[in-house]
């Protein structure tokens, strides 16, 4: 065996006890990131995780703090759906629109000039209209009239001396200036009328006021919508069908206002018989009772079905979430505390509800509630 130097001997004690002393001496951070007397974070082994096959571990108490619900899929011969792109609009008969039939400046009515949200009664005066003319329509009616006052004093005079002379005179003379003076007089009421006389606006049904497009003092033309009345409880909904051969076959629809978390259902009022942008427009009306709150304009989407039958498993249409990447998917309850992703394929049977037809079997537990969430474990 070989002997190290005594010099050597004495480097290596000298590192020796140099790892010693570090050892010996607590390790400290810089200035402002020294965490203190706190103990280091370890994960708990329990919390929610997903897992490398994209499994996701969640225990039973994070399941119910979630609020995470599931139900056993099913398969069932469900209706063909189909979804289309539709629009609230107004019933023509429990709407109108208030227009001028003349141009003026505006006045207020009664009760003021309605505004938005406004209930009004059918016949009330909304609005008034005073004709305006301009200078030279407003001289040749003054000098029309002036002209039919003169002719009618002179028909007057006429008269009362035709009227004198009765007896000696054809009695029909005496008739035909009576006539005379009568159409006088009236063909001066009515030229005076016209420079003074106003329109009132009236609501032709009752409702509320959907849209408003006047204030005091303003000059209209002719024809400018005003006022729009709708009756809230009695709305439409118009869609329209790239497809034009379903429209023959529609058994039932729905329609959503927020993306399929709610539906209401609607009834079928007919369709169109002319393209409109190759698309053929369809007409359904609200059914009383279970109508969210509308508007003129709003989008919906709205869902028919047909009388063709498929095999599908209906579920939630909030238990449909999309992966990182972006296919819908439905989590399947797989054990006490796993839940795996599943891709489908799926129809929307109505605002609220889908039909999986790929993807998922007869049995599974799938969750209807606290997907978004599970979707986020980490």
């Amino acid at each position: 065996m070989k002997q190290i130097s005594p010099r050597a001997a004495c480097v290596v004690a000298a590192i020796a006890a140099l790892f010693a002393t570090l050892g010996a001496v607590p390790a400290l951070a810089d200035a402002g990131h020294d965490h203190g007397g706190e103990a280091p974070l370890v994960g708990s082994p329990n919390a929610p995780k997903r897992q490398p096959n994209g499994s996701v571990f969640l225990p039973k108490l994070a399941q119910r703090q979630l609020g995470v619900r599931t139900i056993v899929a099913e398969e069932r011969e469900l209706p063909q759906s189909h979804q289309w792109v539709g629009r609230v609009v107004m019933d023509p008969n429990a709407g109108g629109k208030v227009q001028p039939t003349v141009a003026g400046r505006i006045e207020a009515g009664p009760r003021g000039l309605p505004v938005l949200g406004q209930a009004v009664k059918k016949g009330e005066v909304l609005a008034v209209v005073r004709p305006s003319a301009g200078a030279i329509e407003r001289a040749e009616q003054r000098a029309q009239a002036a002209q039919l006052r003169a002719s009618l004093a002179l028909e007057k005079q006429r008269l009362a001396r035709l009227e004198a002379l009765e007896g000696s005179v054809p009695r029909k003379e005496v008739d035909a200036a009576r006539f005379e003076v009568a159409s006088l007089g009236e063909r001066l009421t009515a030229i005076g009328g016209s420079l003074t006389t106003t329109e009132s606006l009236v609501a032709p049904v009752s409702g509320v006021i959907a849209t408003s497009d006047s204030v005091a003092g303003q000059v209209v033309e002719a024809g400018h919508v005003l006022f729009e009345i709708v009756d809230p409880a009695r709305l439409q909904v118009e869609a329209v069908a790239h497809d034009a051969t379903l429209a023959a076959s529609v058994a039932g629809a729905s329609a959503s206002v927020d993306g399929g978390r709610t539906s209401f259902p609607l009834a079928w009022i007919g369709a169109g018989r002319a393209l409109r942008d190759q698309a053929l427009p369809v007409l359904f009306h609200t059914v009383d009772g279970n109508v969210p709150p509308l508007n003129l304009g709003q989008p919906v989407q709205v869902v028919v079905q047909t009388r063709e039958r498929i095999r599908g498993i209906p579920v939630p249409a909030a238990a449909l979430v999309k992966n990182p990447a972006n296919q819908e998917i439905v989590w399947v309850h797989t054990s006490a505390e796993r839940f795996a992703p599943r891709t489908v394929r799926y129809r929307m049977l109505d605002g609220a509800t889908a039909s999986i037809t790929a993807g998922l079997a007869a049995g599974d537990r799938v969750v209807v509630e606290g997907a978004p969430l599970v979707n986020q474990v980490r």
